[in-house]
């Protein structure tokens, strides 16, 4: 069984970079201010591996019901497959956000940083340059999938 301490949601990071939208389904993002959020890509991710700072990008908290977006975006890579086929979304310059979440946010990429001496995971800071939610949603939890 897996430690469930803290809720965790299904955030997904997009971005259209060099022709070719990349994207991820990422359950460790967390808010740390009020215009700034931290997200843990795995460094295995071929989207956080082409991540630089400065780069546009959308972060979507999805809603209930959009359980197949999770599971499609959490699979296989960027660079191989159209992980957005059949996905309802739209661009705001390089961000891909993805229509109907609860939660949806055009960010910069400030930072990307190894936390750990010998880890190649990636913790990304962004800044939220703007955001919309949707009051009559509810996020999608990434323990119900």
């Amino acid at each position: 069984m897996a430690l469930e301490a803290f809720n965790a949601g299904c955030n997904i990071i997009g971005i259209h970079k060099c022709g070719r939208n990349y994207g991820m389904c990422c359950a460790w993002a967390q808010m740390i201010d009020y215009d700034k959020l931290s997200m843990l890509i795995g460094s295995q991710s071929v989207t956080g591996q082409i991540l630089l700072p400065n780069d546009i990008v959308g972060v979507s908290a999805l809603a209930q019901g959009q359980n197949t977006i999770a599971l499609q975006l959490g699979e296989g890579h960027s660079d191989q497959i159209d992980k957005y086929a059949n996905i309802k979304f739209h661009r705001d310059q390089s961000a891909i956000l993805i229509d109907g979440a609860k939660v949806t946010m055009k960010c910069r990429v400030l930072k990307i940083m190894h936390l750990f001496e010998n880890e190649t995971d990636c913790f990304v800071l962004l800044q939220v340059i703007h955001s919309q939610q949707e009051q009559d949603l509810s996020f999608l939890s990434a323990y119900k999938l």
